[in-house]
This record gives structure tokens, C-alpha cells and sequence, in this order.
């Protein structure tokens, strides 16, 4: 009986219990499950940066939404979140950089550059290509938008024949319609298309002026104006005035011309090309010269000083041993002519003719000679002309530096003959440049008293020569030498005083 039950339970036990494979396989499930449950606690500690599904991936992320395109961007009070329409009809006009040719005079100016409350040569050039749709109120209000550069920046009451300013302008330019927005004393001649990067300044390689005076002030023994009306210059009083210009040709520092430069700045080292007296012609039965001077660039005061100087010379004031004087290391108070003959002449650009001849139109004046020289008789020298007969500038300046001395002294100031404290350039342009404040000017012609070393500027490939002063040099390696063995004295003393 007992052999018969243990018989049926061992058979119940079969029929219920599973098959060996499926024992295994059921092993391996709940070892999985063991395994999974056992690393439960631990992917809670894992750090939140480990992607746990393929879905986050950066590879997935860039096509999911991101967080910040859903929130709504906070409107500020009293602004509505409908998109704001354009009122203007806005038109795309394609401008291209452009070189302006235009004189004018600056009697009634004070100066070229822009000077807000004043009115300038800039002001009414740039209202009335505004007013011509031909720039934007943007580039109105900031020039630099539109990349104008002036060629050469005269001072208050300075007039120029032949000047060049560089923007961007639309390709189709009326000059007629711009001209009948401008005064009578603006005239823009000419508008050509020009490189991309042109800069009527950096492209400039030289700049002429003339200085236009009454020939009677180099002759001292004239007092009354009858005499001055009758004067007529002599060729010995021509040959010497000339002789005395030729003195300023070459490179030299003119530290004495103009203000806050010493003789060891090397920017203020200029190179001039040609001085000289040009013609003579009367007008309003006054005779008058037109000086002429050519040079790389110039300073505050350079050219008025220059002229003040010469006639200082011809009357007798001092003597020709002022002039190396004045180039010098000694500091020398040189008078300053009257700014009224003073004109910017014309602008030269050979070099860029020369390397865009065959690209680009010509920088020269050729075509516009003719309109420049009626410009020049009807607005220029009537102004200068009227200006100094019912004025008087240049007599009064006369008297005025019959007790000048040009010894330096701090009871009297120097003459600057600036009027309302305007303190820019008259002369045109400081070309304060890093090669300046290396010690290096850039200078087309060598000169003979100067050290020369030959580069190339690969980036407009012209060839330039870089000039320093031997004796500045050879000055600033003793000084340094000197200050060298100061320094080691020094440490030497400090130190045998430590010993002891």
C-alpha cells in the first residue's frame, strides 16, 4: 500500500514539474531578473549625464525641440507680440566705392572735417548727397558707415582748388543735381569709380599748396598804402625769395613748425619736394605772389610757419643762420602767417594711377583743369584778394611781429594765430603713423644727409624707402649706452654697500 502511494506521488511530481530544458532556460530568466533587480540601486546612483536611450543622443537632439524655441519671449510693458510691419518701402541699392573731386572755398568755413554747431565743407557735402537719395539717413548721421575719407583736412578759413574725398556711392551719379544742392562756394567737379579699398588718404603720395600774398611784405621800407599799391617786385627780390624757399626742399625735422613736437620725434621728420615762388599778378592794383609748396604731408602750422619764416628772412628780421637754427635742436619761436592765402592746391595719387591705369579711371585732373581754374577766379582768389585789401591781414600781421623774438620764453606765448581757440590742422595732415613712432618715415625720394634701407609694401606692391636720421640714431645709442652704464654703477654701488 505504502509502495503503491510513493508510486503515484513520484508520478504527480513528473506531470506537474517542467522539462529539464525548460529548467535551464527558466535558470538563465531568473538569473536575469537577479542580475537587473540587483542593479536597481545602483543606476540610481548614476549621474543624470549618462543617455540612457538612444532617443537622447546628440544625434537625436537635433531633431527634437529644443527647450528654449518653446518659451515665450517676455514683451516689455506697453509692447504688443504682433510683428512689427515696415512703414518705409525699403529698396536694396548697390554702392560701390567712388572718389569725389571738388574745390571749394573756406572763408565762411570753419574747416573741412565735420565739427557739430559750426558750419564745415563736410556738413553741406554730405546733406546734399542726402537730400540727392544718394546715401542713407544712417550714413548721414555716421559718415564712417559709407567709408568717407578726406583726402587732406584743411583748417578754418582754408580754401582747396582740387580735393578728394572717398565713399560709397550708387554706380548712376548726377553730379549736376548734387551741385544744385551746395553753395556757390562747393563745387564737385568729377566723381569717379575707384578700388575697392581705396583711401583718398593712405593713397595719397603727395599734397601741394599755395600761399597767396601781397608782394609788398618783402619789402620793409613800405608804410603807407599808397607805397604797398605801388610796389611791383624786382627779379633780385624774386631770386632771393626763391633762394631762401630752396632751403626747405628735402627731408628735415620741422619740430620748430608746428606745436608739441621735439627734435627727437622722429614724426616730425617731413620731406619736401619743391618751394617756390610760382607767379606774380595784380588784382585790385595790389600786386600779388602765389607760393607753390609740394610735399609728402604736413603738419599743424607747417606751411604758415614755413612762409612766416622765408618773410622774416627777406625783410631783414633775422638772418639766413635762423634757418639751420630752426632745424636744429635748439627750440626756436618761429611767427606764424596769416591763414588766409592758404590753399590746398591739388592732391597727388601717380601711384595709384599708375598700378590701376588699366583697371580703373585716372585720379587726374585733366578734364576738370578748365572748370577748376574758373572755380578758382571766381570764388578762391577774390575772397583771398578781398580779404586782404578790406582786411588787412597781412599789414596787420606785419606790425604785429616787428617786436617778435625767436628766442623761447615763458612770459610770451607763442604766436598760433588761431582764432576762437581752433587748435586743427590748417596745414593738412600729421601722418602719426606706428612706422612714425618706430622711428621710420615713409619717403618716395631719398635725401642726400639721410641713411637709406629699400622695402617693398606687398600690400599695394609700390616701392617705398624708409629713412631715418643718422644723427638721431647715433644720439639715442648714446643715450641708451649711457644710461646702460648708469644703471649697472648703480647695481654695482648697491651692491658693495650690501657687502659692507
Amino acid at each position: 500500500m505504502s509502495v503503491r502511494l510513493l508510486q503515484l506521488f513520484v508520478s504527480s511530481l513528473r506531470q506537474n514539474l517542467p522539462r529539464p530544458s525548460n529548467i535551464v532556460r527558466s535558470g538563465v530568466q531568473i538569473r536575469f531578473i537577479t542580475e537587473m533587480n540587483a542593479m536597481e540601486p545602483l543606476e540610481e546612483k548614476i549621474d543624470d549625464s549618462i543617455v540612457q536611450s538612444k532617443n537622447h543622443t546628440r544625434y537625436k537632439r537635433r531633431f527634437l525641440k529644443r527647450q528654449w524655441e518653446t518659451t515665450k519671449k517676455e514683451t516689455e510693458p506697453g509692447e504688443s507680440e504682433e510683428k512689427k510691419v515696415c512703414d518705409k518701402p525699403f529698396e536694396r541699392i548697390k554702392r560701390k566705392k567712388m572718389a569725389v573731386l571738388l574745390g571749394y572755398c573756406g572763408v565762411n568755413y570753419y574747416g573741412m572735417q565735420r565739427n557739430p554747431g559750426v558750419p564745415t565743407i563736410e556738413e553741406d557735402l554730405l546733406k546734399a548727397l542726402y537730400d540727392a537719395k544718394y546715401i542713407t539717413e544712417e550714413d548721414f548721421n555716421n559718415q564712417q558707415n559709407a567709408q568717407f575719407q578726406r583726402s587732406s583736412r584743411t583748417d578754418k578759413g582754408v580754401s582747396a582748388a582740387r580735393q578728394v574725398v572717398s565713399l560709397k556711392l550708387p554706380l548712376e551719379v548726377n553730379i549736376e543735381e548734387i551741385n544744385n544742392r551746395l553753395p556757390q562756394c562747393i563745387k564737385v567737379f568729377g566723381i569717379k569709380r575707384a578700388t575697392n579699398k581705396f583711401n583718398s588718404k593712405s593713397k595719397c603720395n603727395a599734397r601741394t599748396y599755395s600761399y597767396t600774398l601781397p608782394t609788398y611784405v618783402f619789402e620793409p621800407s613800405l608804410t603807407t598804402e599808397q607805397e604797398r599799391k605801388r610796389y611791383r617786385i624786382t627779379a633780385e627780390k624774386m631770386t632771393k625769395v626763391n633762394e631762401i624757399l630752396g632751403v626747405y626742399k628735402g627731408t628735415k625735422s620741422y619740430h620748430n613748425f608746428t606745436e608739441k613736437k621735439h627734435y627727437q620725434d622722429p614724426s616730425s621728420l617731413r620731406y619736401m619736394m619743391s618751394f617756390a615762388l610760382e607767379r606774380v599778378f595784380i588784382e585790385s592794383e595790389v600786386e600779388f605772389a602765389e607760393l607753390l609748396v609740394k610735399g609728402q604731408s604736413f603738419m599743424l602750422h607747417q606751411i604758415r610757419k614755413m612762409v612766416g619764416l622765408m618773410i622774416a628772412v627777406v625783410r631783414g628780421q633775422t638772418d639766413m643762420g635762423m634757418m639751420d637754427k630752426a632745424f636744429g635742436k635748439d627750440k626756436v619761436m618761429i611767427p606764424t602767417a596769416p591763414g588766409l592765402g592758404l590753399m590746398l592746391d591739388k592732391v597727388h595719387y601717380e601711384r595709384y594711377d599708375a598700378k590701376f591705369k588699366d583697371s580703373h579711371e585716372s585720379l587726374s585732373w585733366d578734364a576738370e583743369e578748365e572748370a577748376v581754374e574758373r572755380f578758382k577766379r571766381e570764388q578762391i582768389f577774390p575772397n583771398i584778394v578781398k580779404g586782404e585789401i578790406e582786411d588787412n591781414s597781412m599789414g596787420l600781421w606785419l606790425e604785429k611781429i616787428k617786436g617778435h623774438s625767436f628766442e623761447p620764453s615763458d612770459d610770451i606765448p607763442e604766436d598760433k594765430n588761431v582764432v576762437n581757440g581752433d587748435d586743427d590742422d590748417d596745414d593738412c595732415d600729421d601722418i602719426e603713423s606706428d612706422d612714425l613712432k618706430n622711428n621710420k618715415v615713409e619717403l618716395p625720394v631719398p635725401s642726400e644727409t639721410i641713411s637709406k634701407t629699400e622695402n617693398i609694401d606687398n600690400r599695394d606692391d609700390e616701392r617705398t624707402v624708409t629713412i631715418s636720421s643718422e644723427e638721431k640714431i647715433e644720439e639715442t645709442e648714446d643715450i641708451r649706452k649711457n644710461d646702460a652704464n648708469n644703471i649697472v654703477d648703480n647695481e654695482i654701488k648697491s651692491s658693495d654697500s650690501v657687502v659692507r
